[in-house]
């Protein structure tokens, strides 16, 4: 059977092989340790799993308009209006089935074959992958340890071509952690609007962020900035809902029209249970965001240094999301690995902690560790890693 063409340059996802690889040794009997999940291990809040029971009983089983509930697309106006004081229209807003759609349908209706998006490296998997299945181009550009893993607008001056038609900005960042601030943004913002460049700006992460750090979106900076901006976000990091798969994009009307057509002739609605859900999630209060959120702190802090005494191993402290990005590339050298992903491979196989190797990424010496579980997995964890390491690199 021939395939189209547009999938045959696909890459498997190295976050879900790792993850199916452990979950293969567990079901043998293995005691695994699996820190490549990126999903909260909370379960979803009880307000809002009665907000879903409230729905069904009541019938709310039918089919909704495609871009949204009216009143889901009115509570993330209000959560906009709250958290980043800018104000959009029920028109500016479509209700994607996660945040992932709301990407991969963005990239539909916004490249044409040889469009070039600029992708910092490191990247979330699915956005080069997603640009190339609206025929556009990737254009990686790697951000330096040495800037926490942030883009300069140099860089981004540098890599803009006459085909440049977009930027991914994704703060908090999967998998570093990183976070842009308003001043960074800001000149980063003056670049696109300079060169009419469209930001496409993922927040999935905004409400995990720790310490003093604040979260800025681009869009809130300026009038123009908003107008030259597509933020997208979804309830299903910060109120651990990942299975219940509501996200949405808010921008531009034109694009989001377009947007709202694609859906409603590919995948029509979002599942209208979980719409419901997000609604409580947005109207109630955060109280258990927040128990979470201190939860992820005391973890990141404890790993953090858990993993830095690891010979080897150095680690940029990251101040949001739930991963840490450490660079391991000496430890593999130590060990007499040639690669990063024979080194995790090991270490799976070898200790059965799973951890997702960088190259997935766009970062060929590091790898991504979820600190979402408890601390004493995260213990055991770290210690499984600093034992391997140590008797590997002293044969």
């Amino acid at each position: 059977m021939n395939l189209a063409d547009r999938v045959k340059t696909l890459t498997p996802s190295s976050t879900l092989a790792i993850t199916a690889k452990a979950k293969e040794l567990k079901q043998a009997g293995f005691d695994v340790i699996g820190l490549g999940a990126g999903e909260p291990d909370f379960n979803t809040p009880e307000y809002i799993l009665n907000a879903a029971k409230q729905a069904m009983d009541e019938g709310k089983t039918k089919y909704t308009p495609a871009g949204g509930l009216p009143e889901l697309k009115a509570a993330i106006i209000e959560k906009f209006k709250r958290d980043q004081q800018i104000t959009y229209t029920p028109s500016e807003i479509i209700v994607t089935i996660g945040a992932k759609h709301a990407l991969y349908t963005l990239f539909q209706v916004l490249l044409n074959p040889g469009d070039e998006v600029i992708v910092p490296a490191p990247y979330w998997v699915s956005y080069p992958e997603q640009i190339k299945l609206a025929q556009g181009e990737p254009v990686v550009v790697t951000a330096s340890e040495e800037n926490a893993f942030k883009l300069t607008p140099e860089q981004i001056e540098s890599a803009i071509t006459q085909r440049t038609k977009a930027i991914i900005i994704n703060s908090p960042s999967n998998p570093t952690g990183s976070i842009y601030s308003e001043d960074e943004l800001k000149a980063i913002g003056e670049v696109c609007l300079k060169h009419n460049i469209l930001i496409v700006s993922d927040e999935i992460y905004e409400k995990l962020i720790y310490g003093s750090t604040k979260h800025t979106s681009v869009a809130q900076i300026s009038d123009q900035l908003k107008e030259q901006t597509i933020i997208i976000n979804g309830v299903s990091k910060s109120h651990s809902m990942t299975g219940w798969r509501i996200g949405y994009a808010a921008g531009n009307e034109t694009v989001i029209k377009a947007m709202t057509n694609l859906a409603s002739h590919s995948t029509s609605n979002p599942t209208s249970i979980a719409q419901y859900a997000a609604i409580a999630a947005y109207t109630e209060s955060e109280v258990e965001v927040e128990k979470m959120k201190k939860a992820f702190e005391e973890r990141l802090s404890k790993l953090y240094n858990w993993l830095i005494e690891i010979p080897g191993v150095t680690c940029v402290k990251p101040n949001g999301a739930f991963y840490l990005f450490p660079n391991v590339k000496q430890a593999v050298l130590a060990c007499g690995y040639s690669t990063v992903d024979d080194f995790v491979a090991a270490i799976l196989e070898e200790e059965k902690v799973a951890l997702v190797p960088g190259s997935g990424f766009g970062a060929e010496d590091n790898v991504r560790l979820s600190y979402a579980t408890s601390l004493d997995l995260l213990e055991e964890a770290a210690k499984r890693i600093k034992k391997f390491v140590v008797n590997h690199a002293t044969k």
